[in-house]
């Protein structure tokens, strides 16, 4: 297959968590929404239940009020034979307004309409800690200092429902060998912007679903390491946009949407696990390790099965058995071949 401006790659056999094009997530799945539920007649019914629930109501069906969107840019990169897909055609409008982002608000419709006037540049990354060669990355040198490449990943939300998208972007462990990652080493902490003037949600507690901000998450040495971990500077294409992480998250395919920090302006190597917000914020429904298990249920959600979200929206979401690590259990379940996923979720 050829990626964008001549790369060539390839062709390998697929590996077991090969997506075929009939359940790539389509560009238009994300309009709509409020529209949807006026017509309905659930206005009013929305406005009497609880924030949660509206918030669910609500978000797959809301409309674009941003007035100045974020404008990206086209990248350069190579398709691996391996993560391409034949003739992906995967829409992104859905990917872009249906989003978890609470910096911006904990509805799926307010980081579209509340992050583009989102300021990128200037930006640093930051690699410390535990490593050999601190590094510091601007905006530039996210997107030029690795050879970029297109990764194509299932993406599962804790909430049960799930979309397929085209990242670009390099792996993480790249970035971390460059960096000397030491012997002592056994987790990768990661923190997102703070920035309450241009982050809404990190000056509001309800606005911003009550998590302590700074955003946190982390891997352990070995996950951060495996093929699969990708830094996404890009979708579609482009670079991303500010509702999906720019100028730089983190997609762990494997696991649990949440795991996939976004804006990420640090990443330190440590010696012990790091805090992670939603652990923070609720211990008891929010694990460290948080891989997608369909045996092992979330309070509020069965992880049993999933909406894939695809051309027709919530109602008419293809529900789907959930796999276990997401599908990519070929390429990850022997770093948990120790622990016991039901206690250490």
């Amino acid at each position: 297959m050829t990626g964008k401006k001549g790369f060539t790659q390839g062709i390998h056999k697929r590996a077991s968590w090969h997506i075929p094009d009939n359940q790539v997530t389509p560009e238009s799945v994300f309009n709509d929404r409020r529209n949807i539920i006026k017509a309905l007649g659930l206005g009013a019914l929305g406005a009497s239940l609880p924030g949660q629930v509206q918030a669910g109501i609500f978000d797959l069906f809301g409309e674009q009020k941003a007035q100045n969107p974020f404008v990206t840019q086209g990248l350069q990169y190579a398709t691996p034979a391996k993560f391409v897909l034949p003739n992906p055609k995967t829409p992104e409008d859905k990917v872009i307004r249906h989003n978890n982002f609470y910096e911006f608000g904990a509805s799926k419709s307010d980081p579209f309409d509340n992050a583009q006037g989102f300021k990128v540049d200037p930006w640093t990354l930051t690699i410390d800690g535990l490593v050999d060669k601190p590094i510091t990355l601007d905006l530039h040198e996210l997107t030029t200092r690795f050879a970029l490449e297109e990764r194509t990943y299932r993406l599962r939300c804790v909430e049960a429902w799930s979309m397929v998208v085209p990242w670009v972007g390099f792996s993480l462990a790249s970035l971390l060998k460059q960096a000397g990652v030491q012997s002592n080493a056994t987790h990768i902490a990661f923190e997102t912007l703070f920035d309450p003037d241009q982050m809404p949600g990190q000056k509001s507690r309800l606005m911003g679903g009550g998590i302590h901000y700074p955003y946190v998450e982390g891997l352990t040495v070995a996950e951060a390491m495996n093929d699969l971990s990708f830094l996404a500077v890009g979708l579609y294409g482009k670079t991303l946009p500010p509702q999906n992480g720019a100028p730089i998250r983190l997609v762990v395919p494997w696991k649990y949407g949440f795991k996939s920090i976004k804006s990420i302006v640090r990443i330190r190597v440590m010696d012990k696990q790091p805090p992670t917000s939603w652990n923070q914020l609720a211990s008891s429904e929010y694990g460290f390790y948080a891989n997608v298990n369909p045996e092992v249920d979330h309070p509020r959600w069965s992880q049993a099965s999933e909406r894939s979200i695809g051309e027709g929206g919530l109602f008419s979401a293809k529900r789907i058995p959930t796999q276990m690590f997401n599908g990519y259990g070929d390429s990850v379940a022997d770093l948990y071949k120790n622990i016991d996923l039901r206690k250490f979720y």
